[in-house]
Parts: structure tokens; sequence; C-alpha cells
């Protein structure tokens, strides 16, 4: 709520909305559409390198209506793909050239605000623009957990021509979820810290989206003789393979004995860091 009021303050000032997501539909916040959706709107699609393929042109036109432009990569004539910060500047400028300004019709700067849900990299886009565009380094912190933004930041240059200022915000999340696969695929995607859901939970439904998608690489990679969907057999495997063991003390009847066993909430936290680091085939969750 806190996050909100200060969005909407900073709204007053703002010419247009970039909003940061990893994945199309369950990773962007209505509240946010509804408190914000007044302003010209660019969705910019994170890690598309870790999606796949064949779902991605039903996810790039996916989302609401209302005349919003999306940002993703793309591919050029030639094949190579267009990075995300180059695409960002010149469509944000288009769009507030083509509509209303109201009160801020005689300015010539640009006033942006980035929205998202926690840990989409919000901050990260707004260094990777400064570094593009004005050679300088980092404005904003990041960090690879939600919660580093606590607050709406003071304005920050990331362009000369046009003069271009962003304003980095906290993700926000709904307070009340539409339901249960939802939280699992933003706690997938690091929206939601991990022992809040728990490892073990989130690799059990982890296991079930790549089995239902038919991605099986975790297969091989783990030295599984065939596709599971148990996550006790898979998480011993990884344990296994991955050398995650931990030193147990026994009291028996001469005395404690120090036996070595598998780590399972370890291999739980390998099994979803192969997965976020792209190590178990490209997947998209929408």
């Amino acid at each position: 709520a806190a996050g909100l009021r200060q969005m909407r303050l900073a709204l007053r000032r703002a010419d247009c909305l970039v909003e940061r997501s990893h994945i199309p539909l369950s990773g962007r916040n209505p509240a946010l559409q509804e408190a914000l959706g007044i302003r010209p709107h660019v969705l910019v699609l994170n890690k598309t390198d870790l999606a796949d393929p064949r779902r991605q042109p039903v996810s790039a036109g996916a989302g609401p209506g209302g005349g919003q432009r999306w940002c993703h990569r793309q591919v050029t004539a030639s094949d190579s793909p267009v990075p995300v910060p180059l695409q960002v500047v010149p469509m944000v400028a288009r769009l507030v050239a083509d509509g209303p300004r109201y009160h801020r019709a005689e300015s010539s700067e640009h006033n942006i605000l980035v929205i998202g849900v926690p840990n989409v990299g919000k901050s990260s886009l707004i260094n990777s623009l400064r570094r593009l565009h004005l050679k300088k380094g980092k404005a904003t912190a990041v960090g690879g957990e939600p919660g580093i933004t606590k607050a709406v930041l003071s304005r920050i240059q990331v362009c000369e021509k046009p003069l271009m200022y962003l304003v980095d915000t906290p993700g926000v999340l709904s307070p009340r979820l539409g339901d249960v696969e939802t939280g699992m695929k933003l706690a997938l995607c690091g929206a939601i810290r991990d022992h809040l859901v728990g490892e073990d939970v989130m690799a059990d439904y982890l296991l079930y989206t790549l089995n239902k998608q038919q991605q099986f690489r975790y297969v091989q990679r783990y030295g599984l003789g065939q596709p599971c969907d148990r996550i006790e057999p898979l998480l011993k495997h990884v344990a296994l393979s991955q050398g995650r063991t931990q030193k147990v003390k026994v009291l028996t009847g001469t005395g404690n004995v120090n036996m070595m066993m598998l780590n399972y909430p370890a291999a739980a936290y390998e099994f979803l860091r192969d997965f976020r680091a792209g190590r178990l085939g490209r997947v998209t969750l929408d």
C-alpha cells in the first residue's frame, strides 16, 4: 500500500510507464494497472533468452489491451537480437510524442516511472540505459533477491537526446494472489523469497511444470534413467550428482557417531538454481 501511494505521487510528474516482468501474464500486478494505467505504457519482458521459443509468439502478444506497446527482445532481419535498452528509449519517445502531456506539454524532458513486481530487474534496466546512452556507471542498487529498492527514488538521467529521466520504484505484489499457481510462478522467478514458500514445495511444482511441458533435460543432467513425477527420487539424484551431503551426529548405544546424509533442502535449492540459470532447458511458465 505504501509503495502504491508513493507511485501515485510520482505519477503526476510521469509521462510514461515502463513495466518490467519475467512472465507475461502471472508476473504482472493488476493493482499497478488499475492505479497507474492512465499513462502510456511499455512492457519490457525480461530473460526471454530463457523462454521456450515455441511459446514466445503467444507470450509476446499476451496481456490486456488499451493501447499498450510491448518492448521485448526481438529478431531483426539479419537475425541478430536487438538489446532491450536500445529499444526502450526510442519507443518511449514515440509514445510520449504521440500522446497528450497535459500540464507537462511545455517541458522538453521525459519523466518515466519504472514499475513491476519485486526482483524483475527494474534497477538493472535503469543502470544499463545509463551505461548505453550516457556512458556512466550504475546509479541505483541491484541485487538477486526481492526488496533491494525500498522506496521511490529520485530522478535518474538515462539519456541526453532526448532528455530522459527514469524513476526507480519498489516492487509491489498484490496482497492477494489470484491462485496458488500464480504464486508458485512468481516464486520460481524470484519475486517471492524462497524460504517463504519452501524450496521443497517450489521444486515439486517445478518438476510438475517441466513434465507438463515435456522439458526432460533434467533426466540427463541428474543421471536419471527416465522422467519421474515424484520429487523425492529426483532430489536424491540431485544430491548424489551435485555432492549435496551433510554431516549428522547420531546417538547410539556406544556413543555419538557422525554419519553423512543426503541434504534434500540443498538439493531442492540446486534444482531451482539450475532452472533459473537455464540449465534445465528454455521454459515459459505462462
